[in-house]
């Protein structure tokens, strides 16, 4: 029994955990990297064909944004989710597969003009379309064995809907290991969903750190936050833009926003617009309606008893195509308008930016965490002058974060859910944050715990069995910054494909030996052909 640590060592996103244990080798989540990369990740010890199955904790692309590429390198296996998750997956996987050939495209017009190579998107849309046949939907709560000796369950960690903690146990001949992997830990009363979850059992708990060295504070009054920063804007003419994750953020604002009309609490500005602009999040809204009975916690559901959707109101507008997004900013009337994506990296929002960041009258309000290198990191920070769409754009808009309003636990809910353990797990692993928040949760519950913790960098592997670490990794800083985060050259293209065409000639083992030798003569003819 092996556990290697792939992604989100010491950083924030790229999330991926590498498992062998009885006969199969398998992945829990396998999501991209979003801002700076910090330190050097390791590749998948086995090619993408050669793994059985995947387990997803949720649909944030950063757990679940490189599973279409697994898919283009020859991944056939089943992915296991909750419902919910494998619904947002099939809009989100698309929308990551569209930005990255729009993205592609616009570096290869320039690349053209300039004589430079051009480059290819990691994967297509295609590839995000046709790996959903592979999702297997799960419920909440229920032991499922998806293979000899390896059963898993899927418990609500409250992050986002259909998120989940996710409990393996691993038998091989007499021994049995659990492993629990917590995902994204969720804050306590958020609008909609549920609370977290708790477990109560584990060998092994490999847990996030996002928020470890952070308390959010005393619960706030996000509603009068909100109106408070509305009404000052509208009051002196100006637009409330807010960058907003699609999925899930998108959904708690129009929760709030719900409130605030139907109290009246916006004064002189009538019956106010709000724009979600954003077809993911329009799409993802329609999924917050079909689930309703699993996931919505029970003052939405008392809501939705009296008939009142949780999540619309009057004046509440939809944008849908280019031609509507781009007709926002020319509109005279003061109003909120809503932009994926959440840290400003990609997307709409960009544009609403472009046209509202040199407005002193304007507010951007950042409601999620903003990982460092992001665009959103760099305007809360402070920047006077941004680059957007290759234009300096000088910063004059009043820039508001609303502390505490996170789909994240923050370092007493993250110790609140570990210490529901009955007894301490023999290892606690330690990712997904920031070094300084990583390191700082790691030795915090060691120290004041007596947790053993330890934060291992990608390429750490560890023998189950025994407890013991058997490759030791230190972490490898990323020198310069890497040219293939959302496209790749034609030449690694190539090894994709050659990778997958591995993984189907492995695959032919047992047929028969006519059909084997025609497709050996095949690879031959193609081999003679290209041979340099």
């Amino acid at each position: 029994m092996k556990l290697m640590f792939i992604g989100a060592d010491h950083e924030v996103t790229g999330s991926c955990h590498y498992v062998e244990a009885c006969g199969k080798r398998f992945i829990v989540d396998y999501g991209m990297e979003q801002g700076l990369n910090v330190y050097e990740n390791v590749d998948l010890p086995v090619n993408a064909g050669n793994l059985d199955f995947i387990l997803l904790t949720h649909a944030h692309i950063d757990h679940s944004g490189l599973i279409p590429l697994l898919y283009a390198k020859g991944f056939r296996g089943k992915i296991y989710a909750t419902r919910a998750t494998t619904d947002l997956c099939e809009i989100m996987l698309q929308d990551s597969a569209h930005i990255q050939e729009f993205e592609a495209e616009w570096k290869n017009r320039k690349a053209r003009r300039s004589g430079k190579p051009e480059v290819v998107p990691i994967y297509t849309m295609d590839d995000a379309i046709n790996v959903m046949q592979y999702f297997v939907p799960c419920p909440y709560g229920r032991q499922i064995e998806v293979a000899d000796g390896i059963t898993i369950k899927f418990t609500d960690i409250g992050h986002l809907l259909g998120s989940s903690s996710i409990e393996v146990w691993l038998r091989e001949a007499d021994v049995e290991k659990k492993l629990v992997f917590s995902g994204d830990i969720g804050n306590f009363n958020q609008p909609l969903i549920k609370d977290p979850s708790y477990t109560r059992e584990a060998d092994y708990v490999i847990m996030e750190s996002t928020y470890g060295d952070r308390y959010h504070g005393k619960h706030q009054d996000y509603v009068t936050e909100l109106t408070n920063v509305i009404q000052r804007t509208f009051d002196r003419g100006g637009n409330v833009v807010i960058p907003s994750f699609a999925v899930g953020r998108t959904q708690e604002l129009l929760y709030y926003i719900r409130q605030i009309k139907a109290e009246d609490r916006i004064k002189n500005h009538g019956d106010f617009k709000v724009v979600v602009d954003s077809p993911l999040a329009v799409e993802a809204t329609k999924i917050f309606n079909m689930n309703i009975d699993e996931t919505y916690d029970e003052e939405a559901m008392e809501l939705v008893k009296q008939g009142i959707n949780p999540i619309t109101f009057s004046n509440l507008h939809l944008s849908i195509t280019t031609e509507e997004s781009k007709e926002i900013n020319f509109e005279t009337e003061p109003m909120v308008i809503i932009s994926a994506s959440g840290m400003c990296e990609a997307g709409r929002i960009r544009h609403h930016l472009k046209h509202n960041l040199w407005r002193s009258e304007n507010t951007i309000i950042f409601v999620g965490y903003q990982a460092y290198g992001t665009l959103g990191r760099s305007l809360i920070e402070g920047a006077k002058e941004v680059k957007l769409f290759g234009e300096a754009i000088k910063v004059a808009a009043d820039i508001v974060q609303l502390e505490g309003l996170s789909g994240h636990a923050d370092k007493n809910g993250l110790i609140k859910w570990l210490k529901t353990f009955k007894k301490k797990p023999k290892i606690v692993f330690v990712n997904h944050g920031e070094e300084k928040s990583c390191d700082e949760f790691t030795d915090c519950i060691r120290n004041e715990y007596g947790y053993n913790s330890v934060a291992p960098y990608s390429g750490t592997c560890y023998d189950l069995l025994t407890g013991e670490v058997v490759v030791q990794t230190y972490g490898i800083r990323v020198q310069k910054k890497k040219t293939t985060k959302r496209a790749a050259t034609v030449f690694g293209r190539l090894i994709a494909a050659a990778e997958r065409l591995l993984a189907v000639a492995r695959s032919c083992e047992g047929m028969a030996n006519k059909d084997l030798a025609k497709f050996a003569d095949q690879i031959d003819m193609l081999s003679e052909k290209w041979k340099r």
